[in-house]
């Protein structure tokens, strides 16, 4: 066999893969009752017997919002009623994100069980992970509408624009989910370092402070992708409309991690049963 032969014979045998893991993604939509019964199931079962629920942990964050936002308004000199919204969504947010990336990247080993037993599309794990998140989110928002009963925020129809917003936000989670999810079925170093990236990330996006309080440390905040996901659905909800290269960036950050996805997972989906 030739040269050129063995190429095409290789380029067909990845396009086929490809086309598997497309059929993977499109027949795991399909079972949406599926996997969001699975979403509602774990959430019941993490907080069985609690009187709370799920709510413990918008009580724990709602603490964790007015602590920091009194704290950092004071050392930023900010007004505490303009800065706690800003500090509420970050957090919100960059827990929505963070959590998803965190568990994306053990979607299929936290799933090995039922890998081995079901037989059914792997993508209905990363969707479960991803409704049981969008789940919390809605729990979490709480705080925000219990915000805006004690500070003005300048709410209008711009304020919709959080919802495509979110929508960005939540796509780019199948993408890094099933990229870090077939990694670390191969490689578990992947997920302590998921783990160790994001703590970093917290500190370097501004969550807590704001962009123009560092005017010389700029890059951290335009290089820095966490801050485009989260400002595409904070600033809506702060009463104003994102700039067009946020957007930009927001959807040209799923075009690249949908490319990396794809490759990542038409190789190894079908080994990602052995290596669970």
């Amino acid at each position: 066999m030739s040269t050129s032969d063995l190429a095409r014979s290789g380029t067909v045998s990845f396009g086929s893969r490809l086309q598997r893991a497309l059929a993977d993604l499109i027949e795991g939509l399909k079972l949406w009752e599926l996997w969001s019964t699975l979403g509602w199931h774990d959430i019941r079962q993490r907080y069985r017997r609690s009187f709370v629920g799920p709510f413990w942990l918008t009580l724990s964050m709602g603490v964790m919002v007015a602590g920091l936002a009194y704290l950092y308004a004071g050392m930023f000199g900010q007004k505490v009623e303009g800065y706690l919204p800003y500090v509420a969504i970050g957090i919100i947010v960059f827990s929505l994100i963070s959590t998803i990336a965190s568990e994306g990247a053990q979607v299929f080993i936290s799933s090995s069980s039922l890998i081995l037993q079901l037989r059914a599309p792997l993508s209905i794990y990363v969707f479960q992970m991803l409704w049981r998140n969008l789940l919390i989110f809605a729990h979490n928002i709480c705080i925000y509408v219990v915000v805006l009963m004690f500070v003005k925020v300048p709410i209008g129809l711009n304020s919709l624009l959080a919802v495509p917003g979110l929508f960005l936000v939540i796509l780019n989670g199948v993408w890094v989910a099933l990229a870090l999810g077939s990694l670390s079925a191969r490689f578990r170093d992947v997920p302590p370092i998921v783990t160790s990236v994001l703590q970093v990330a917290f500190f370097l996006t501004p969550i807590f402070w704001l962009p123009d309080s560092i005017p010389d440390r700029q890059i951290f905040v335009h290089l820095n992708p966490f801050y485009y996901l989260i400002e595409i659905v904070r600033m809506p909800l702060m009463g104003k409309t994102p700039p067009l290269f946020i957007w930009a960036v927001a959807i040209g950050m799923n075009l690249a991690c949908a490319l990396v996805a794809a490759l990542f997972y038409a190789r190894c989906r079908e080994r990602i049963a052995y290596w669970v």
